[in-house]
């Protein structure tokens, strides 16, 4: 057993000793979010107590998000109260999650009252990003509580009320005590399952059924009814989902499933995983849109497979008592980059996208590592290690520094356990085994099943015998200028390169605002606006002298724009004289030449005819 484990098992029996002559409190909880497009959400608390002094925390760490950012900034207005007086409290001066009050000795309940201040303009970041519009909220149960010090979040229970705007429905796991017009009543739950379940709620709602055994559904709300107005190929496709999950680990451990779907321009973009539902956030035309649709085709997939990789099968480490106990990351390479290797297969294995797409797809992920320098300083190790700062690093410089990258390298990782698992057993056996064993049956309600490096090691010799312990120190310790090809190469494909982009990148240039063809020829990452946003060191362009922040002016004595830049890359072939870039760098302007004839440059796979077809056998319904 680790050290740090060993210290957190003391922690954890001194924090819980004063409890175990007591009874844990139920809490009371009443949340207006009527205000909601006003961004502002008014929380009441009943709080039991004993003792001249009440020491109270904010959710610090939130679970999926991987880092201490709860976000105790956009607390307001804290107000406490006992018989009638107002209470004195202060915040502690060695951690602002933690609030003091002064109980008189005699008193046994205390109300509290806060606002939390949801971003009144967009901002980036996860469920404390911008979470509310003028037609639609998504209500995160950590931003609007506090909890009591001395009881896990287990053994704390909460009783919770939400107020909502006038004709606007709702969706969560959250088990339903007594629905009213406007205000709904939850059973009792403890604060695990509390901060576990979000709600979504809006004006424009859609529930669409996907599995009857157990409850599996989609709570979609928007800012508009036509944005959820989507064919119904795509409610069939996540039906196959749905399917294809369950086929592949053979068990679930939810009692009900609910996928929240945010469908906005104005609410901040991304995926966290919860037991029994997931907050995924997207464009408002997400849905309807087929390039959008492609784009964000394996968001829901990832979340989903959380159930199963994250939030049943935990790593010890994450598997903390409550939200203010540090969490550490080292362990990311499974809980992230298993969950999205295997997200990209059933979003192939659904029908979301095709298998040329999901090909495409892949070839995307492998170039962007391949070209990420940072890889020679910074293992993949360290970008887990690294996390809850890697999670908020700038754009600028990703490439070398290096992002969250054990999603990325973690797919391309686990598709390579996954070939030699294939290879080993001569086709009897897959990674589909390994998530049958450890993710799998019996089916179960929501429980966690925490597990070790040692214990992911075990598993997989169990499938088929390997050198697994090698195979993965060596994944994680590698310091190398090119991504891990091994998966790629030896499911029967190869990582080329040419001047035609794939559908699927020709998707993320209209999506994203980007453009083609530029980073993996002269090492921009530019926007289509001329923004540069990174530079890839090693390259032409960072060899030349540009950074990111810069913007580009002109191309060979023109006016920048996508196209003429596309037009100057392939024209370049066929000429001797350099690429002449002007660049705007903090009012100054200036002209960079590079000595670059290698035209436009695109990843995709081909067919390596010399050995079998894996990838397409990985990606087949089953």
């Amino acid at each position: 057993m680790k050290l740090s484990r060993i210290l957190g098992v003391i922690c954890f029996f001194l924090f819980s000793l004063s409890s175990w002559s007591a009874t844990p409190p139920t809490i009371t909880l009443f949340v207006d979010a009527s205000s909601a497009p006003r961004k502002i959400f008014r929380a009441k608390l009943q709080i039991p107590v004993s003792g001249a002094e009440l020491t109270l925390y904010y959710p610090k760490w939130i679970p999926g998000e991987h880092a201490p950012d709860g976000p105790v900034v956009d607390l307001a207005d804290l107000r406490f109260f006992a018989g009638g007086k107002t209470l004195k409290w202060r915040r502690d001066l060695l951690d602002g999650f933690t609030i003091h009050v002064e109980v008189p000795a005699s008193e046994t309940e205390v109300n509290a009252e806060l606002d939390f201040l949801s971003p009144a303009t967009f901002e980036s970041g996860f469920s404390a990003g911008s979470s509310a519009t003028d037609k639609m909220t998504v209500i995160s149960w950590n931003q609007v509580l506090l909890y009591p010090k001395g009881w896990t979040s287990d053994e704390l229970t909460y009783v919770a009320t939400l107020k909502l705007p006038a004709n606007w429905k709702l969706g969560t796991a959250l088990p339903i005590a007594k629905a009213g017009e406007d205000q709904i009543s939850f059973q009792p739950a403890s604060l695990t399952t509390l901060v576990d379940s979000p709600v979504i709620s809006g004006e424009f709602l859609k529930v669409v059924k996907l599995a009857d055994d157990p409850l599996t559904e989609m709570d979609i709300a928007a800012d508009s009814a036509a944005a959820l107005d989507a064919p119904q190929s795509v409610w069939d496709h996540y039906k196959n989902l749905v399917e294809q999950a369950n086929k592949l680990f053979g068990a679930h451990h939810y009692r009900d499933y609910h996928f929240l779907l945010s469908l906005s321009d104005h609410v901040a973009h991304f995926g966290l995983e919860h037991h029994e539902s997931n907050d995924s956030r997207t464009d408002e035309r997400g849905l309807v849109d087929e390039t959008a649709r492609k784009m964000e085709a394996s968001l829901l997939p990832h979340e989903y497979v959380h159930s199963w990789n994250g939030k049943y099968r935990r790593p010890a480490d994450l598997a903390t008592p409550d939200y203010q106990q540090p969490m550490q990351d080292d362990l990311l390479w499974v809980y992230e980059g298993l969950t999205n290797y295997l997200g990209t297969v059933l979003t192939a294995r659904s029908g979301l996208l095709s298998d040329e797409q999901a090909r495409d797809d892949l070839a995307a992920t492998a170039a962007a590592l391949d070209h990420t320098p940072g890889r020679t300083w910074r293992n993949l190790q360290d970008t887990a290690d690294a996390a809850p700062q890697l999670y908020f690093a700038p754009q600028a410089w990703h490439s070398w520094r290096r992002g969250v990258d054990f999603y990325d390298e973690g797919t391309l990782d686990w598709l390579w356990a996954d070939v030699i698992i294939r290879q080993q057993s001569k086709g009897t056996k897959s990674l589909d085994d390994f998530c049958h064993l450890f993710h799998g049956p019996p089916s179960t309600g929501p429980i966690v099943k925490t597990y070790t490096f040692d214990d992911v090691i075990n598993a997989l010799n169990r499938v088929v015998p390997y050198d697994w312990r090698d195979f993965w120190l060596e994944r994680l310790d590698t310091h190398g200028p090119h991504a891990p090809l091994g998966g790629i190469e030896g499911s029967g494909w190869k990582l080329v390169y040419d001047d035609s982009p794939s559908e699927m990148l020709r998707g993320a240039e209209s999506s994203y605002h980007i453009v083609g063809g530029v980073a993996d020829s002269i090492g921009l990452d530019l926007r289509d606006d001329g923004i540069i946003t990174d530079t890839i060191e090693g390259m032409p362009a960072a060899l030349a002298g540009i950074g990111p922040g810069m913007k580009l002016i002109g191309v060979n004595g023109r006016k920048f724009s996508p196209d003429v830049l596309r037009d100057a890359l392939k024209a370049g072939r066929a000429s001797a004289a350099p690429l002449e870039l002007l660049v705007e760098n903090t009012d100054y302007y200036q002209t960079y030449k590079m000595d670059y004839h290698g035209g436009e440059r695109y990843p995709h796979l081909v067919r390596d005819e010399s050995k079998p077809d894996l990838l397409t056998e990985i990606y087949k319904v089953k």
